[in-house]
């Protein structure tokens, strides 16, 4: 059971938001606006967009936007820490973030938290509950629900409340609750009622750590859904263009099955059960054929002309519209061989990759920072006199410098052709990239 159908009781008619809040005797930094959106992203980055049925399927554009977002951040990254024991520790912790970020960028934000022994959870903004945030948007207050059913109508929730306070420090607090039923948080129960949560301490308090015991990541997209700290989705602005996507898509497959050659067959000429003799069943179709005489009626091909032309290029443009929505660069997520841009306007669409992955990169410096402190915490090593070092590569803007550099030199030594490195670098068919050249280039050739 997810946080989702956990927390959303108005909705899937599961746990109610007044349960939690009367469990943890306070209110919660949750709108039913961002939790519609926080499903609605789910669903979209797992195929499920509410406009997917039968006709229409998911591209999964979410996840490539998702997944080209975190391979140039994490590829770039540098992370380490200059005290070798905590060291050790963080690079276990961050072994396996490639395969949680993409997720949580889809999502809107995550929580790295430690769980003891260099071990640590990557909780997805569906799976804990913000109680409060401070004034950067840090939640200082936060539920972590956990869930184990025992059998067919035994249901076992475990709330974990972090809460964060000035004068108290921090404050975990466990609670746990049974119900015989999903929809229900049921009635307060002792820890020890579950074999995995009997030497967890109901109640503990370091009032020395004055900072979450976890890391923090959000998107650095403004929350347009409700004003509030929680975070959106990557791919938010884009939702609607991804829409037209899919649906496109769908249009284009249709083209495809629906322009299937086949030859119409008169029921006369097939075999009684509907077939024709020792031929394929999916290329002939039995019609009734009003034909008298005339024997050559008794088969018309069916093979009209296909348009799949007018169809791609309609989704590749949905495609760079997506690019552009979510900050991507032209041909990131398109058919790069398709891009009628200018130069210009591929440069631009460089620069505002390059804006985006710079912002992305400076939340997660943030998180990873505060995950160390938190791993340093738990460990004993806060007074360790470490210095965390995160760096990141400028490759979106530099590399391509020094490709361009580098094909000059080609050109120079006559490996390259003029009109093919216009043809790259203009984004120009070769033939008006030839055209296009000056003339005195043209006399030297």
């Amino acid at each position: 059971m997810g946080f989702l159908d956990y927390v959303k009781g108005a909705i899937k008619n599961l746990f109610s938001v007044k349960d939690i809040k009367n469990a943890v005797k306070t209110d919660l930094a949750l709108s039913d606006e961002t939790l519609n959106k926080i499903c609605e992203w789910y669903n979209m980055y797992s195929g499920k967009g509410r406009w997917v049925r039968d006709n229409i399927s998911s591209l999964r554009l979410e996840q490539a936007v998702c997944r080209e977002f975190s391979n140039i951040v994490l590829n770039e990254m540098t992370a380490k820490v200059s005290v070798k024991e905590l060291d050790d520790i963080f690079s276990l912790a961050i072994r396996d973030i490639d395969m949680h970020f993409q997720e949580r960028l889809a999502t809107g934000a995550m929580i790295i938290k430690p769980l003891g022994r260099g071990g640590v959870q990557y909780v997805s903004q569906n799976a804990f509950i913000p109680v409060e945030y401070d004034t950067n948007g840090i939640p200082i207050k936060v539920i972590f629900p956990e869930f184990k059913r025992l059998g067919e109508n035994r249901f076992y929730t475990r709330l974990e409340y972090h809460s964060l306070d000035r004068d108290k420090g921090l404050t975990i607090t466990n609670k746990a609750f049974f119900s015989a039923s999903k929809n229900s948080l049921g009635r307060e129960i002792p820890l020890e009622s579950v074999l995995e949560w009997a030497d967890i301490e109901p109640y503990i308090n370091y009032p020395k750590m004055l900072r979450p015991a976890f890391g923090y990541y959000r998107n650095p997209l403004k929350n347009t859904v409700d004003r509030s700290h929680m975070g959106i989705s990557i791919f938010d602005s884009a939702t609607e263009i991804i829409k037209k996507a899919d649906v496109q898509f769908g249009r284009l497959d249709w083209e495809f099955e629906s322009g299937e050659r086949a030859v119409h067959v008169d029921a006369a000429a097939l075999k009684a059960d509907g077939t024709f003799p020792k031929l394929n069943k999916r290329l002939y179709r039995g019609i009734d054929i009003e034909t008298g005489d005339n024997e050559a009626e008794l088969f018309k091909e069916y093979s009209p002309e296909l348009r799949q032309t007018d169809f791609i290029a309609g989704l590749e443009e949905y495609k760079r519209a997506i690019e552009f929505a979510v900050g991507l660069s032209y041909g990131d997520i398109s058919n790069p061989q398709t891009v009628d841009k200018t130069a210009t306007e591929i440069k631009a669409s460089k620069k505002r990759k390059y804006n985006t992955v710079s912002a992305i990169q400076r939340n997660l410096k943030d998180c990873l920072e505060d995950l160390v402190y938190a791993l340093a915490f738990w460990n004993g090593l806060t007074l360790s006199g470490y210095d965390f070092i995160c760096d990141f590569k400028d490759s979106i803007l530099i590399d391509e410098e020094t490709e361009r550099k580098e094909d000059r030199q080609d050109v120079a030594m006559g490996v390259m052709r003029l009109e093919e490195y216009r043809a790259k670098w203009y984004h120009e068919p070769i033939d008006k990239a030839l055209k296009n050249l000056p003339e005195t280039a043209r006399v030297i050739e």
